[in-house]
């Protein structure tokens, strides 16, 4: 049986022609050895300080990697995969038990995963760790707006390093009220560092009213063509429904001018109105995924709530 040890640098050529190949196998593409070639999930993962990573190594050759994201007092890992020859051959074990080492070393209070509601083999195998299937996540693609307006919103990477520090802040204060805990503090700072894309903060006068965490680019995880929302989230409570309104315009004059003909972002169904929001102005559902939470804890998956986010 192989080992588990943490993932290094030299590994990443490998461990993501595993992953593009096992991917591409599982949904069917016609070369899966050149799917997703339009973006990259392990190399900016492994380069952020919020996350692990391992591979299952046999006798010097990796055959599999999985990667571990801290977001606060949460954890989710993923994406798993294993060289296709391998697949049912017990390597997926070992790796889903390091993730869960990581999220006790953690001490994370809400752990989950994402992967295909269709699969019985996935569900079977993540349940052994705890892990319950609750609603489906749609990732949902919709058009970049020309007319929009990026009013009362500022980008993280034209501030100066103290009013980083200060949205950072405001960022981790408003996402404390959604889940205690809740930070994307280490995405915010790893997405500037490495030129993935940029940190969409809106403002109700001084205060943050709502931020989004976008990728966009070939060395991002958002494919071509997209600006991908991997976080957004709005303040909650009277108004909420409207301040979701404005990030999702914002975000579609953002991608606008980053030159993207389209949004990407994901949305738990548990989080009915702002599913409905989306739906209602035009966002499709390009695939559909299960969240399963460790405990069958809903987190901050629930309705009242107006998070995008993607666990993939």
């Amino acid at each position: 049986m192989p080992s588990v040890r943490p993932l290094a640098e030299a590994d990443l050529p490998q461990t993501w022609r595993i992953a593009r190949t096992a991917f591409g196998t599982f949904l069917g593409a016609p070369d899966p050895e050149n799917f997703w070639r339009d973006r990259d999930l392990h190399r900016n993962r492994f380069r952020s300080d919020n996350v692990e990573a391992f591979v299952a190594d046999e006798g010097g050759a990796v055959v599999g990697s999985n990667f571990v994201t801290r977001w606060g007092s949460v954890g989710f890992f993923g994406p798993l995969t294993t060289r296709v020859d391998r697949w049912d051959g017990g390597l997926a074990q070992p790796l889903v038990a390091a993730a869960c080492d990581a999220f006790d070393r953690w001490g994370v209070s809400h752990a989950g995963l994402f992967t295909f509601p269709h699969s019985a083999k996935h569900v079977h195998l993540y349940g052994k760790f705890g892990f319950y299937p609750r609603f489906l996540t749609a990732i949902m693609s919709g058009a970049a707006a020309a007319d929009a307006v990026l009013a009362d919103s500022t980008r993280y990477s034209a501030a100066a390093a103290g009013a980083r520090a200060a949205a950072e802040a405001a960022a981790g204060t408003l996402c404390d009220e959604i889940y205690p805990g809740l930070d994307l503090g280490g995405d915010i700072r790893a997405v500037a560092a490495q030129g993935l894309g940029d940190t969409l903060l809106l403002w109700k006068g001084s205060r943050l009213a709502g931020f989004a965490v976008c990728h966009w680019g070939p060395d991002s995880e958002a494919g071509a063509g997209f600006l991908y929302v991997k976080f957004g989230a709005v303040r909650g409570g009277a108004g909420a429904a409207e301040r979701f309104a404005r990030l999702l315009d914002a975000a579609a004059a953002l991608a606008h001018e980053a030159g993207q003909p389209a949004i990407l972002a994901g949305v738990n169904l548990a989080r009915e109105e702002a599913y409905r929001q989306m739906k209602a102005r035009g966002f499709r559902t390009e695939i559909q995924g299960v969240t399963m939470h460790r405990g069958n804890a809903p987190g901050y998956s629930r309705p009242g709530v107006y998070v995008l986010d993607d666990w993939r």
